[in-house]
């Protein structure tokens, strides 16, 4: 298999490199920061502007008519520069309305998210070391309704979100539903995340939600989203490491570029081949699942990749950087926030590997 960008997947990567380098610099990171949602909504509309929001969205609603590989190579370009918009969550969301919504639901919402107007959300996660693929929160039926009942936490960027994809246990097994957080029945209590951003914690009480989809939903979305977030850990990874050749190619010590050390080289080293690793695995299972083919293990070791490999390139990265990596200020610590929270979503790299093992025993793993 040849991953190598097409023309056209290039002309993304270049177009998205482009927008946030002109409008996520430290400076403008720094000062959302300071702002109360932590959402950068003049680089979300600079997004939108160009379409690269709606790259992976049907044309018929306004989008690009592309695929995951595309919206990876968005999310990789965005994590290079940790840049403070809720692109994962907003994005997967309005791909799970396009690929298990009704008509109607997709008319409602897709068109606006396509032109930036709305934004989507996910909450896909619960507290305790639960498996997203077997929620706790449940939703039963009340005649022509269906309500939910139950917890989930660190749902990302849900002020100013129109809609919720809710992942529950129903009574044909795990589904998803889409939830108005305005409707009663729904309590949010607003968190701080490891990334500085601003997350919410869920309680559902007999919440009014419309069905999204049917059985296998809430498992394709979930392929979908670690291999999405491993797109983003990549972008992290690369970011950390391009600054860490800056800073040790400036740093002298004993009248030596840092560069020049040995000990230092193979730390570089060490974080080139480890996102080597995070690349290959990255595009493997993003074109599997665009070729609609069964990922096998393809999307677990990707995450795996991702949480495990990653965080050992931002730490390495921070260490490389001596005192100055420590300061919480300094640009490449933003990095080590990332790739930490990054690695903990949707489990972390040893519940990756409890289910990689637990595909592997049950002889599904061929596709890898």
């Amino acid at each position: 298999m040849d991953f190598d960008l097409s023309e056209e997947q290039e002309a993304v990567r270049g177009l998205a490199e482009q927008v946030f380098a002109g409008c996520a610099g430290i400076d403008r990171v720094r000062a959302v920061e300071q702002t109360e949602d932590r959402i950068d909504e003049e680089l979300w509309k600079e997004l939108a502007g160009t379409g690269l929001l709606s790259l992976a969205l049907p044309e018929r609603f306004g989008g690009a008519g592309l695929g995951l590989v595309e919206l990876c190579v968005l999310l990789r370009e965005q994590g290079r520069t940790v840049a403070p918009v809720p692109l994962w969550p907003a994005l997967l969301g309005a791909l799970a309305v396009a690929g298990h919504g009704n008509p109607e639901q997709q008319q409602a919402w897709l068109p606006r998210t396509a032109d930036g107007s709305l934004r989507l959300t996910l909450a896909l996660e619960e507290f305790g070391p639960a498996d997203p693929a077997a929620p706790a929160t449940v939703a039963v039926r009340d005649g022509d309704l269906w309500r939910l009942t139950g917890s989930k936490a660190a749902v990302p960027a849900l002020h100013g979100a129109r809609r919720v994809v809710v992942s529950a246990t129903g009574p044909d097994g795990p589904a998803l539903f889409l939830l108005d957080p305005a409707e009663r029945g729904v309590t949010a209590e607003r968190a701080e995340t490891t990334t500085r951003e601003i997350s919410s914690h869920l309680a559902l009480d007999g919440a009014v939600a419309e069905p999204l989809g049917g059985p296998g939903a809430l498992a394709a979305l979930l392929d979908r989203v670690r291999t999405a977030l491993a797109a983003v850990q990549v972008g992290v990874a690369e970011g950390a490491l391009r600054q860490a050749a800056a800073y040790l190619g400036e740093r002298e010590q004993f009248g030596r570029p840092l560069a020049t050390f040995q000990a230092v080289a193979h730390q570089v080293a060490d974080c080139y081949i480890d996102i080597e690793a995070m690349r290959v695995t990255l595009w493997q299972a993003a074109w599997l699942l665009d070729r609609g083919e069964d990922p096998g293990t393809a999307v677990l070791v990707a995450k795996w990749w991702a949480d495990d490999a990653g965080q050992r390139v931002v730490h390495r990265v921070v260490h490389l950087h001596g005192g100055m990596g420590v300061d919480v200020d300094y640009p490449v610590h933003r990095h080590l926030l990332w790739g930490k929270q990054i690695a903990g979503t949707l489990g972390s790299p040893g519940a990756d590997l409890d289910r990689l093992g637990a595909l592997l025993a049950a002889g599904t793993g061929a596709a890898s």
